[in-house]
C-alpha cells in the first residue's frame, strides 16, 4: 500500500469515525469484513490458536487480537474519542428568534477554533419498548449547527483578548424556529422509531463536518477533523490487519475516554485490556506474569509539532517537525525508557521509516500518556510514540500528510516482529 492510498483511506476513516460510538462501530465493521470473530464479555470465551478475536465494552472502546503460540503480547493502544461538545439532556433555549442547543464540553476543547464552523449530531441513543431497552448508534451526517462569533465591531478587544465563556459563547444554534424536544425529533427521524418506541436516553455529540483535505505547495499537509487521535488509530489498526501471519499473540486497542481522563469502564484506567489479557493466558493455561514480562505496549497519541509563528514554545533541540517521523516522547510524564526507545528505533529501521526524539519545554508540560494509565493496571515495557501536530483540539487539526502512513508502516513491523527478552539483552527478529 502506498501513501495516497493510504491516505484516502485514513481520510474516508475520519469522515465515518465522528465519536467513540461511530468510531468504535467502523472498526468493528473492518474486522468482520476481515474474518474477525466478535467475542462478548459476559460469555464463556473458547478461543483457537491462529484465529482473529474483537471485543468491545460500552460501545465505546474495542480490543482486537490474534493468538499465535510465542509467550508474549505485542500491545498498541490508542485512543478513539476526540475532544467535542456533548449534549445536555434538557438542551432547547428558544430566544430572539433563535433556537440554540444546550451543550457541555468534552475534553479540554481550544474554544475559539470552533466558532464559525459547521457542525453536526452522533452518538448513541437508548430506546425503550415496554420492558426492553436497546442501543442505536447514530450519526446524522449532514450540516445542522454553528457556534457565530461576535463581529469585532462589537467585540472590539477580540484581536487581543478572546475570552470565550463556554455557558454563553459556546452554545450552537439549530434554527430559527422552536420546536420542542428538537433533538429527540431529529434522533427519531433517523432511526425510525417503531410503534411503542420512545427515547429514553442518549449520549450525543456535536462533530465538525468539514472533509479531510491536503493543503501546500505539494500537498505536504493534512487539515482535517479528529486527527487526535483518528490519525493514530487506523494506522495502528491498518498494522494491526495487514500483519503478516506469525506466531506472535498481537493486541491492538481503542479506548474510549482519554480526553476527560480516561477513568471509566471502558477507558484505559479500567480493567478492561487486563481482563482481555487474563482470558487470553486462562484458555492457554499460560502463566500471566511471565508473558506480561515479556510483552510490550506501543502507546500512540498526538503531541505538538513546532508552531510556525510560535516557534519558541517548543525545544529547540527536542522538537517535534511534520513529516520529519514518528515522535518519540521522552517527558517526564512519558512511559518512555532508554530501553524501549531504542527497541523501537530498532523497528523503525527495519521498516525503513523515520523518527525524531521529542521533549516538551521545560515550562509548557505535556498531559499523561495511555499507557502511563494502563501500566496502573498491566506492568508491561512500554513505549509513547505519535504523531506531532497543530490546533490540538481545534474543530480542524493539522499534521504532515507523510506521516501517519510512516506510523502504519511501523505499526506493522511492530506487530510482525518477535521480540525475545534474556536478562539484560533484547532479540528483535
Amino acid at each position: 500500500m502506498n501513501e495516497k492510498k493510504y491516505n484516502e483511506e485514513l481520510f474516508s476513516f475520519i469522515e465515518k469515525a465522528t465519536c467513540s460510538f461511530t468510531g468504535v462501530k467502523e472498526i468493528k465493521r473492518i474486522l468482520l469484513e476481515h474474518h474477525f470473530i466478535e467475542l462478548e464479555e459476559n460469555e464463556k470465551w473458547n478461543l483457537e490458536n491462529n484465529q482473529k478475536y474483537f471485543v468491545t465494552r460500552n460501545n465505546a472502546s474495542i480490543i482486537a487480537f490474534t493468538l499465535g503460540n510465542h509467550d508474549s503480547f505485542n500491545i498498541t493502544c490508542t485512543h478513539i474519542d476526540t475532544p467535542a461538545f456533548s449534549i445536555k439532556p434538557k438542551n432547547a433555549i428558544y430566544e430572539k428568534n433563535y433556537l440554540k442547543i444546550n451543550v457541555t464540553p468534552y475534553g479540554g476543547l481550544l474554544n475559539y477554533a470552533w466558532l464559525d464552523e459547521t457542525l453536526s449530531i452522533a452518538g448513541r441513543v437508548i430506546i425503550k419498548n415496554k420492558n426492553t431497552y436497546y442501543k442505536e448508534i447514530v450519526d446524522i451526517n449532514k450540516p445542522l449547527l454553528c457556534i457565530p462569533s461576535v463581529a469585532i465591531h462589537q467585540n472590539a478587544t477580540a484581536n487581543e483578548d478572546l475570552s470565550l465563556n463556554s455557558q454563553v459563547d459556546m452554545l450552537p444554534f439549530l434554527s430559527l424556529t422552536n420546536t420542542k424536544e428538537p433533538i429527540k425529533k431529529l434522533i427519531g427521524g433517523q432511526i425510525k422509531l417503531k410503534p411503542n418506541d420512545e427515547i429514553c436516553d442518549y449520549d450525543l455529540f456535536l462533530y465538525a463536518v468539514a472533509k479531510p483535505t491536503y493543503f501546500g505547495l505539494k500537498n505536504e499537509c493534512i487539515l482535517s477533523p479528529r486527527i487526535d487521535d483518528l490519525a493514530c488509530v487506523y494506522p495502528a489498526l491498518k498494522g494491526f490487519i495487514n500483519q503478516k501471519k506469525n506466531q506472535n499473540n498481537t493486541i491492538f486497542c481503542a479506548f474510549n475516554s482519554e480526553e476527560i481522563g480516561s477513568l471509566t469502564k471502558e477507558g484505559a484506567d479500567s480493567s478492561f485490556l487486563m481482563d482481555i489479557l487474563k482470558r487470553i493466558t486462562a484458555q492457554e493455561e499460560k502463566e500471566l506474569a511471565t508473558i506480561l514480562n515479556n510483552s510490550t505496549i506501543l502507546s500512540a497519541d498526538n503531541t505538538h509539532a513546532t508552531h510556525p509563528n510560535h516557534p519558541g514554545n517548543s525545544d529547540d533541540n527536542n522538537e517535534a517537525l511534520l513529516n520529519n517521523g514518528i515522535v518519540i516522547s521522552k517527558d517526564s510524564s512519558s512511559t518512555t525508557d532508554s530501553i524501549t526507545s531504542s527497541l523501537f528505533k530498532g523497528i523503525c529501521e527495519s521498516a525503513h521509516v523515520p523518527y525524531q526524539d521529542f521533549v516538551s519545554k521545560n515550562d509548557m508540560t505535556s498531559g499523561s500518556t495511555l499507557s502511563g494509565i494502563s501500566l496502573r493496571h498491566v506492568s508491561i515495557d512500554s513505549i509513547d510514540i505519535g504523531l506531532g501536530q497543530l490546533a490540538m483540539h481545534g474543530a480542524r487539526e493539522i499534521m504532515g500528510s507523510k506521516d501517519s502512513y510512516y506510523l502504519y508502516l511501523a505499526f506493522k513491523k511492530f506487530y510482525e516482529t518477535k521480540i525475545t527478552k534474556k536478562k539484560d539483552r533484547i532479540l528483535l527478529k
